[in-house]
């Protein structure tokens, strides 16, 4: 027997049918071939793996067409991006599932998922599943994200953290990139909309906007965050001196930065970000865009596989 979404599956019954996208090049990948052996076992699955930037969305808009009920992510926060990005508009036709093999697994931590591939898989077949927000951002193309996006000197900090970075520096690759940026740092004018009735006009350093808790491989850059509740949390850090950053650094690390006077905390579900000169923002580690942002949830448009409820 197998349970999926409330019910139970006798042995001869049709299975449900879904995709494994794999991505080889993730993080804590190891043994690549017995991988795909043991994901390629499982009953009615269909596994495809990504060759080059891109290839993930591909194949999972390919296994829409396919009729597939279920696309699993087997990567990082990169390939879920691309994957959610890959079903976009069509995401109440399909399940997500998600096998964490990234460097930085930011999504899974706000879900509370296991790291643990076996374990994954249990969770996947067993098929149990959370209506989640997904987040639609409108700059010089549209994208999809589920967990954060940001942007300012975060834009600055993901051009200069390659991918010989995260793979010498693991999680302290972010860190080690922001020292990187940290002399092209500056402020920002910027005008920020609150579902078309707040209006914030500031010098900001930062713009954040969540819809998963945390970033960089664990920081809790939005620590309130919950992705099911229609609403998106605003993080804005201002113009500051570096001896208050210096302070509202290790805050951030332990998450208890959202009281600080030296950030600004909004909860909206239609934001929109207008600065000059124009921000880049990172979403979910892709960048997009450096012209006007409007970021604004679908509510619980996606189904995704959790262990919990």
């Amino acid at each position: 027997m197998i349970a999926e979404a409330g019910r139970t599956f006798l042995v001869h019954e049709k299975m449900p049918k879904f995709c494994v996208i794999l991505n080889p090049a993730a993080g804590s990948v190891k043994e690549i071939d017995s991988l795909i052996e043991r994901l390629r076992s499982l009953p009615s699955a269909t596994v495809k793996v990504t060759g080059r930037r891109g290839s993930a969305g591909r194949f999972a808009r390919t296994a829409i067409k396919n009729g597939c009920d279920l696309i699993v992510a087997a990567g990082g926060d990169g390939t879920l991006n691309e994957i959610v990005n890959g079903i976009g508009a069509q995401a109440r036709k399909v399940r997500v599932g998600l096998i964490p093999l990234g460097t930085g697994n930011d999504f899974a931590r706000t879900l509370e998922l296991p790291n643990d591939v076996d374990q994954s898989i249990e969770l996947i077949l067993a098929g149990r599943t959370r209506a989640i927000d997904l987040v639609r951002v409108k700059s010089d193309r549209t994208r999809y994200f589920v967990n954060v996006s940001a942007g300012g000197f975060s834009g600055l900090v993901n051009e200069k953290l390659t991918p010989k970075m995260k793979s010498t520096w693991g999680p302290l690759a972010y860190i080690r990139s922001a020292a990187a940026a940290l002399p092209e740092l500056r402020a920002y004018v910027t005008k920020i909309t609150l579902d078309g009735k707040e209006t914030l006009s500031e010098r900001l350093y930062n713009v954040v906007v969540g819809n998963g808790r945390y970033v960089a491989g664990g920081i809790p850059i939005a620590p309130k965050a919950v992705p099911d509740d229609g609403l998106l949390d605003l993080v804005l850090i201002p113009e500051r001196s570096f001896a208050d950053l210096a302070l509202l650094a290790p805050q951030i690390l332990m998450g208890n930065h959202l009281s600080s006077s030296s950030i600004i905390y909004r909860r909206a579900a239609r934001i929109s970000v207008n600065s000059k000169p124009g921000m880049w923002f990172n979403v979910d580690g892709e960048l997009v865009g450096n012209e006007p942002a409007e970021f604004e949830v679908l509510p619980r448009a996606l189904q995704f596989v959790v262990g919990k409820a």
